[in-house]
């Protein structure tokens, strides 16, 4: 099956890679606070939702974890498209971690925020051949609608799919 929770070697570069949708979110009652993430992985007709909690943390915590724990699900290398409400996420990903790496994780103001996850997600990032597209939250993306559900949900009663 496509999807896992282990870490795979990736494929040669020839071989072509099966291609995933990833839809992520993440959700805080306040923030900080109980948090939740959620993400939903497509391939073909095959359809998985996750979703997981944290008594304790920031919604930015909560969207870089969804990402995470949805490419880690696969388990082996793919074509990713992440969509995400998130700015804070794609912006950091595709812009902002470039200068991060070349600065020894600093910003101006100090050590990047969440450098932990960062490094992760940056990690899982380079198992695939990811793209990242952003959505407008609480709006007509349907999957990106279901995600805030779950990750609500996840938040609310410090539940997890796993």
């Amino acid at each position: 099956m496509l999807f896992s929770n282990e870490n795979s070697p990736p494929f040669p570069p020839d071989q072509k890679l099966k291609k995933v949708q990833l839809i992520t979110d993440g959700a805080c009652i306040g923030n900080p606070g109980p948090g939740g993430w959620a993400c939903i992985l497509r391939h073909a007709a095959k359809v998985r939702e996750l979703f997981g909690s944290e008594p304790h943390t920031t919604n930015n915590r909560m969207e870089l974890t969804a990402a995470i724990r949805g490419l880690k699900a696969l388990k082996e290398p793919c074509e990713v498209e992440v969509i995400t409400d998130s700015n804070y996420l794609k912006d950091g990903i595709t812009t902002w971690i470039h200068n991060w790496k070349r600065k020894g994780w600093r910003t101006r103001n100090g050590p990047v925020v969440n450098q932990d996850l960062w490094h992760e997600l940056d990690e899982q990032a380079a198992r695939h051949r990811t793209t990242w597209s952003w959505t407008k939250g609480h709006a007509s993306h349907a999957d990106n609608n279901r995600c805030d559900e779950l990750a609500t949900a996840a938040a609310r009663g410090q539940l997890s799919s796993e």
